[in-house]
């Protein structure tokens, strides 16, 4: 494993970090400043929506209730059908039509938890997730879609809940990393037209998706997150593991190269 983290040294980024968890919480492996805070961008978005279903779990709200857009529900906001547009409130389909990435709707779905509970997001998520799992260096400065920032050694601890989890129900997990709105099209972001493009809540699946910045050792179980900015966090429940990986370098080319073969380097080291 070792090896493989140490991919990160010939990746064309100032600093990064990287770790490998498996799903019994043991560290396999970390290289890098995993010490060091990095920009999330959307990878803030698996800690928002995980905020989001432990608020379900707690009564505060339910993923079928009204919000957003008319006719659309915490559900489609979280899985990205609620048919607003990517970066403004706007509505360009209806709700559950198709996939479109929406950090809006990421956006609309913090303000309807804040308004539901009477706690700004940003206190919600502190109190319910980052607390409980121990994550002092992560903090919401902005956004719930992409205003996070973080350490790897940090993510490892939300990696670890993602596949052992003690916040929320592992039914509940299951929902939300499980396909929703199956059959949907839409973007992803990066790397075009997908047919399907499928989602769970808050989560990302990878399903059979070609290209992808997964591995082609990946399962298509694997759900997680990559942020602009640089960064990833993807779970392999048919591996056991799960992988973070932060970088000061905005995603580009250079990480549609080499992310996927990193990817398959740590899943052969497991």
């Amino acid at each position: 494993m070792d090896s493989a983290l140490r991919m990160i040294e010939t990746w064309p980024v100032p600093a990064a970090a990287a770790a490998v968890v498996t799903a019994d919480g043991s560290l396999a492996g970390k290289y890098g400043e995993t010490g060091r805070r990095f920009p999330l961008a959307s990878v803030t978005k698996p800690l928002a929506a995980y905020a989001v279903l432990v608020a379900v779990e707690e009564g505060a709200l339910e993923l079928d209730e009204p919000a957003g857009p008319e006719g659309a529900t915490v559900r489609h906001l979280m899985a990205h059908t609620s048919g607003l547009a990517f970066d403004e409130h706007r509505t360009v389909a209806a709700p559950g039509e198709r996939r479109i990435y929406s950090n809006t709707g990421f956006e609309v779905l913090g303000e309807h938890l804040t308004k539901t509970t009477d706690i700004p997001f940003a206190e919600y998520l502190r109190d319910a997730v980052l607390s409980p799992l121990g994550m002092s260096d992560t903090e919401l400065a902005g956004s719930p879609a992409k205003d996070a920032v973080s350490t790897a050694d940090d993510l490892v601890r939300f990696a670890g809940e993602l596949q052992t989890p003690r916040l929320i129900a592992p039914q509940t997990l299951q929902e939300a990393t499980g396909v929703a709105f199956p059959g949907r099209k839409g973007v992803l972001p990066g790397y075009g037209n997908q047919s399907p493009n499928d989602w769970g809540l808050g989560f990302e699946i990878r399903d059979g998706k070609t290209p992808h910045w997964t591995g082609d050792r990946s399962s298509p179980r694997t759900f997680g997150h990559f942020g602009q900015s640089g960064t990833f966090l993807w779970v392999d429940p048919e591996a056991g593991a799960a992988c973070v990986a932060l970088t000061d370098r905005d995603f580009g080319p250079w990480a549609v190269e080499v992310w996927p073969v990193f990817t398959d380097a740590v899943l052969a080291a497991l």
